[in-house]
């Protein structure tokens, strides 16, 4: 009976593997790697952007899409160089969007810094196979002219020469208007958050058909 049982449950197990694996085959990933911006700062993470995407992709027929959400507050170009190979490693995403920079800018990190960083992120994900998406940002004008112009100008730079979709300003349509901007005059509201994905979802959308 012990051995009868055994082999019932080994039956039962591998039918479900044989049923499960197609559905897991099937599966795409995408990574999101941001900043605060991105990992719901100062809001309820149900209403953050990334969460709005999944409920997105839901509503559009997409639900063999996950999202991996590696945003971390405070995060630089820096950090997002060291850790994207282990997340690329460990998620295998079929595309990456890339939320990062304006740290590196609020810091006065120099220009080609930013820019070599952002270049190394997209070569690794596009070597991983990965579509890419950047993500721009400004800074604001009190850094000087020269300096915000140089920071502005390494998104279409680097989308132009990898061939990568760009969202030209992530934060378009929502920094100058105080109510959907936190007191901090740096982070978006709850309410601002799904003008966040309004503006990522135009070019998102063409790369997961």
């Amino acid at each position: 009976m012990h051995t009868l049982l055994l082999y019932v449950r080994s039956i039962v197990f591998l039918f479900a593997v044989s049923v499960a694996t197609p559905i897991l085959a099937g599966q795409q990933t995408l990574l999101v790697l941001g900043d605060s911006l991105s990992a719901a700062y100062g809001v309820p993470s149900e209403t953050a952007w990334v969460q709005l995407l999944r409920q997105r992709l839901q509503e559009n027929g997409l639900s063999n899409w996950r999202v991996v959400n590696a945003s971390i507050s405070g995060e630089t170009t820096d950090g997002g160089v060291r850790r994207l190979p282990e997340l690329l490693e460990k998620n295998s995403p079929s595309v990456v969007i890339i939320e990062l920079g304006g740290n590196d800018g609020l810091r006065g990190f120099p220009p080609e810094v930013i820019k070599s960083n952002l270049a190394t992120m997209v070569e690794n994900a596009q070597n991983s196979g990965a579509r890419t998406i950047l993500v721009g940002m400004q800074i604001p004008p009190n850094y000087g002219q020269r300096y915000t112009q140089m920071f502005a100008d390494i998104f279409p730079a680097l989308s132009d020469s990898y061939n990568t979709a760009l969202v030209p300003f992530f934060l378009d349509g929502i920094y100058d208007q105080e109510n959907l901007m936190q007191g901090d005059g740096i982070h978006p509201t709850a309410e601002a958050q799904p003008k966040l994905l309004e503006n990522v979802w135009p070019k998102l959308k063409s790369l997961l058909e």
